[in-house]
């Protein structure tokens, strides 16, 4: 991931706080502060499909996340002080979770559409939309996944021998 050509020339960058059972983030939120990249988390509200990604300010930030009733440490909704991505300069690059993706760059979520309602969003940003790349398992690609006319494919997955 760290020495990925789209990653080396990205600025602000989104990522995922990893779950137990998806790809660890941590050590990639490391290097995003130690070369001097913005890093961006996802906040997700609950009972909808509205997601913000939130500037953190260091990776010790992440110590001061609340825990949500899913195991996410995230900004806690009064936490009106951070930056949103969208309200700024937008993002260069977004690393994704999902639960199974396929070689097209289709991508099974948790089934509540956050990313893809960001992504969205992020469309209509002046930037445009940010290079995506999922991190993966080996055992979550698939021949195909279910997808609908709103899912938006992903522009790479990244697993261990991809």
């Amino acid at each position: 991931v760290i020495d990925h050509p789209k990653y080396q020339e990205s600025k602000r960058i989104a990522i995922f706080l990893s779950m137990p059972d998806e790809v660890q983030t941590e050590e990639i939120i490391k290097d995003i502060f130690k070369q001097g990249k913005e890093c961006f988390i996802p906040r997700y509200k609950p009972q909808s499909n509205h997601m913000d990604m939130l500037k953190l300010s260091s990776a010790e930030d992440m110590s001061s996340l609340a825990l949500t009733s899913w195991n996410i440490l995230q900004p806690s909704d009064d936490d009106t002080a951070r930056e949103e991505a969208l309200a700024g300069g937008g993002l260069d690059l977004i690393f994704m979770p999902g639960l199974g993706f396929d070689k097209k760059g289709n991508r099974l979520g948790r089934g509540k559409g956050y990313y893809d309602t960001y992504l969205e969003r992020c469309m209509k940003h002046p930037r445009g939309k940010p290079y995506t790349i999922a991190l993966a398992f080996r055992e979550q690609i698939c021949e195909s996944v279910p997808v609908t006319e709103n899912d938006v494919p992903i522009d790479e997955i990244l697993y261990e021998d991809c």
